[in-house]
């Protein structure tokens, strides 16, 4: 799947800037994962003639102070990953939780929705925890035989 990717995606982050796409597809790990929960890379623009590029990172105003004191140390693993010292300034863009398509900044991935309740499941977990006399004791047992049966359903 990487391989029929590949051309696409390194066409689309040319287009950036993003001469190694590592920079894009490996952000958490290269900046590590607190930095990249509150910025991601937008843009790598180089001057004319002169040397070193200038790297555009995303982040929400409340997050811009705390990334700017983080800066020497995002740009010297940043250039770690190009194997030289392409980056020589990097630049914070800040922007609103969401606004535009270009400018929304949602970087921690989307909550994956619970799964809605199988009655059937349901109701042989309680029947199964039915001989329990303590109330509380005997619906700790039917929530957890529901999610047993939930999950050896995945699996199977």
């Amino acid at each position: 799947m990487s391989h029929l990717l590949e051309r696409r995606i390194r066409t689309a982050s040319e287009a950036r800037g993003f001469a190694v796409t590592r920079l894009l597809t490996h952000w958490a790990e290269i900046v590590g994962e607190e930095t990249a929960r509150v910025a991601r890379p937008v843009n790598v623009s180089y001057s004319k003639g002169g040397f070193g590029a200038t790297l555009t990172v995303l982040t929400t105003s409340a997050q811009a102070p705390m990334l700017q004191m983080q800066l020497p140390q995002i740009q010297e693993r940043v250039n770690a990953c190009y194997g030289h010292r392409a980056i020589s300034r990097i630049r914070i863009t800040q922007t609103a939780p969401t606004g535009f398509a270009e400018g929304q900044a949602q970087f921690a991935p989307a909550p994956t929705p619970e799964p809605r309740p199988d009655p059937a499941i349901k109701a042989r977990a309680a029947e199964a925890a039915g001989n329990v006399e303590n109330e509380s004791l005997r619906e700790a047992l039917a929530a957890l035989g529901e999610n047993v049966m939930r999950s050896s359903k995945r699996t199977s």
